[in-house]
């Protein structure tokens, strides 16, 4: 069983920065994928930025460049640092973990476990 619980998320203007915290506890294996992934209102969950044991990483193209996904050397806490923001990134933010492979990495319906999210919303 994997715990997440996620911090980070507050108001802030258009093209500001946040860092979001994923704290991971439990037993996360040794082969895994970590993820965040957002939900607006209306819209379906989608995957932002995902990260798997090897360290490799992958964006939705939405993000890359802006997004960046780190984990302590530890792996006990997923970071994501969101650089140029824009108020169509306003959404729950969920840090999620799977441990199937052969799956899409971006998938939000791959993911096994979920945290409780946290807001993050963007002015213009």
């Amino acid at each position: 069983q994997v715990q997440l619980v996620e911090s980070g998320g507050r108001s802030v203007q258009a093209r500001g920065s946040l860092r979001l915290s994923c704290q991971v506890s439990g037993s996360i294996g040794s082969t895994y994928l970590l993820a965040w992934c957002r939900q607006a209102p209306g819209n379906e969950r989608e995957g932002v930025a995902v990260i798997d044991s090897d360290g490799d990483t992958t964006y939705t193209d939405c993000v890359k460049g802006r997004f960046t996904l780190s984990q302590d050397n530890r792996k006990n806490n997923l970071y994501l640092r969101m650089n140029t923001l824009r108020p169509e990134d306003t959404a729950m933010y969920y840090c999620a973990a799977d441990y199937r492979l052969g799956l899409p990495r971006l998938w939000a319906g791959r993911f096994s476990y979920w945290g409780q999210g946290t807001q993050v919303t963007i002015s213009s």
